[in-house]
């Protein structure tokens, strides 16, 4: 019979040392993959899981929808809106107006730290809502409104 370790504890295991990278690191601002993980520490989906689940309850760390898990830092303020409102706010801080190009998607998932399909269901929300026209396969997007705040809320 094989020797095999005991899988009781490997998650706290995980999650103490994901701790220390997030300490020895002040500028991380998101954690490892689960693959990454997964792979370092040679376990399965579920384990690495419930190691970030601990690192979540202890407020070390928060899940984003569509994104990797981020680091919450105490002095942090952190963005949790959707990713569509988000990117609505690109017309304003931008300055874009009625009629210009709007950034690419590949550009969006950059600077947003997501990937591109990601980007692209929130570029599809705000076509929808009537935020940009355009769009597509080698189409560029632009403004068609400037949103307002109940818009975006």
């Amino acid at each position: 019979m094989s020797q095999q370790a005991n899988p009781r504890g490997t998650f706290l295991k995980i999650a103490d040392s994901v701790k220390i990278l997030i300490e020895g690191d002040p500028e991380m601002t998101v954690l490892p993959t689960l693959t990454e993980i997964m792979r370092e520490h040679g376990v399965s989906r579920g384990v690495a899981i419930r190691a970030y689940s601990v690192l979540r309850k202890e407020g070390l760390a928060e899940p984003a929808p569509g994104e990797r898990w981020h680091v919450v830092r105490a002095d942090e303020q952190v963005d949790r809106r959707p990713l569509h409102e988000r990117i609505a706010d690109v017309v304003r801080t931008d300055g874009l107006q009625v009629g210009e190009a709007f950034p690419s998607a590949s550009v969006l998932a950059e600077r947003f730290g997501v990937s591109r399909p990601t980007v692209g269901k929130a570029l599809e929300k705000l076509e929808t809502a009537g935020v940009l026209a355009g769009g597509g396969q080698g189409k560029v997007r632009t403004v068609r409104a400037v949103p307002t705040r109940e818009e975006r809320s």
